[in-house]
């Protein structure tokens, strides 16, 4: 090997490493691009992602359900709360203190039967003064009687004057109302003494007591405090109906009606209609009636809840839907609906009877329509919505489903076609 290819050699060396070295460069730099491109499609993905995940719960998801169809029937079948025929309260005529009393609650009592007494030592007292002051009265009103018929027979013989005539003539006159009026107040005292027995006006129950013995007693109705007892006729006994407007032309007197009790299974308690308030009210758009139903055994308790038939011809298909799938508004009730678009549609409804959890519809909605349940007072017309079926009631077998078969479909687009029970995701 010469001298020069000796002194050649390391440079070639050189030249190796660094080409090796720039490779290495080359490398590194490519994959930091390539990390660079894939983390910036990422973060776009989920962005992307987010801004569909913000968009999806801006939209709000509704529960839907239909509306049940009721049993056709022949009677009208309304809530009713019964009602004394009659009651009174009853309260003092006067002030004492109560001496004693006779009938508790539950007691039946005849008209006329001592209820309580009260002592009334200052009605006594009054009463013992106001006779001893008519006694007076009487006394005088005799002595002028006797004066006056002396002088008129001296008149006859000259021995007096016109005048003396006359004035005692007006004295026997004086007398005479004077004694009246004592008379008079003696009544007074007696009817107020009278009144320290507590009779009842007519048969019927104790079915409140409110004194005991010692009690104060003031007279008057002045407050509560005072009332001493209520007394209720029970038989018969009154039920109240409201009858929704569009039957009120099929209520009469003497339509027949019959009361159903829970805890009288399988028993009717018949009765008939007896009066109606002949208009309808403004408020609850209906007639007020009454049906009184004979109650010899007692069994059918003043206050309490029955079931009303009245025989009235009712016919055909009726709707139910859950009061809590209606909306108050200042234009009147709505409920909200929603159609194959996810379109939500405010929809006025005409109401017939309140069965507590359920009202029935006259006008409005079909069978087929999907009813949004507790709905939101912010939805309004047109608006889009998620929903979510809900199961359906045993009683709604005769709904039919939407024309097109489907219930309202997802965002997703799948068919939303379900059984009842099954949810929907949005």
């Amino acid at each position: 090997m010469s001298e020069r290819e000796v002194q050649n050699q390391p440079q070639h060396g050189g030249v190796e490493k660094k080409g090796h070295l720039f490779l290495i460069l080359i490398i590194v730099a490519l994959a930091l691009v390539v990390l660079g491109a894939l983390t910036l499609v990422q973060r776009r993905s989920q962005y992307r992602a987010l801004a569909d995940e913000t968009e999806t719960l801006a939209v709000p998801t509704v529960s839907v359900t239909h509306a049940t169809t009721e049993a056709s029937q022949e009677d009208l079948v309304l809530p009713g709360a019964m009602q004394s025929y009659v009651e009174s309260p009853i309260y003092a005529r006067t002030n004492g203190y109560l001496k004693s009393w006779y009938h508790d609650i539950g007691s039946h009592v005849a008209k006329g039967e001592l209820l309580a007494e009260i002592d009334t030592p200052e009605v006594d007292q009054q009463l013992s003064q106001a006779k001893a002051d008519l006694n007076t009265a009487h006394a005088n009103t005799d002595l002028s009687r006797t004066t006056s018929n002396r002088y008129v027979d001296l008149l006859k013989t000259d021995s007096v004057s016109q005048q003396e005539v006359d004035n005692f003539t007006s004295d026997f006159a004086a007398k005479t109302a004077t004694e009246n009026s004592a008379q008079a107040n003696v009544r007074r005292l007696e009817d107020l003494e009278s009144f320290k027995h507590v009779y009842a006006p007519f048969s019927g129950v104790i079915t409140k007591r409110n004194v005991d013995i010692g009690n104060l007693i003031n007279a008057g109705n002045t407050g509560a405090t005072q009332l001493l007892f209520v007394l209720s006729q029970i038989d018969p006994i009154r039920v109240y109906v409201n009858v929704p407007e569009a039957y009120a032309p099929a209520i009469h007197t003497g339509l027949g009606a019959y009361l159903v009790l829970t805890q009288f299974p399988g028993r009717r308690f018949e009765g008939k209609v007896v009066r109606t308030a002949n208009a309808i009210d403004p408020a609850s758009r209906t007639l007020l009636t009454e049906v009184d139903v004979p109650n010899k055994s007692g069994e059918l308790l003043p206050g309490g809840y029955a079931e009303v038939h009245l025989e009235v011809k009712v016919t055909g298909a009726r709707l139910q839907v859950p009061v809590n799938a209606l909306l108050f508004r200042a234009e009147g009730l709505r409920a909200v609906t929603v159609d194959a678009d996810h379109k939500t549609h405010l929809v006025p409804l005409q109401i017939g009877r309140d069965y507590g959890t359920t009202l029935e519809v006259l006008q409005g909605l079909s069978a087929q329509d999907w009813i949004v349940v507790n709905p939101a007072d912010s939805l309004d017309e047109g608006q889009h919505v998620n929903v979510k079926e809900l199961p359906q009631p045993a009683a709604a077998g005769s709904a039919a489903p939407p024309a097109n078969g489907n219930a309202p479909a997802g965002n997703s687009g799948a068919s939303s076609k379900a059984p009842a029970g099954s949810s929907k995701k949005p």
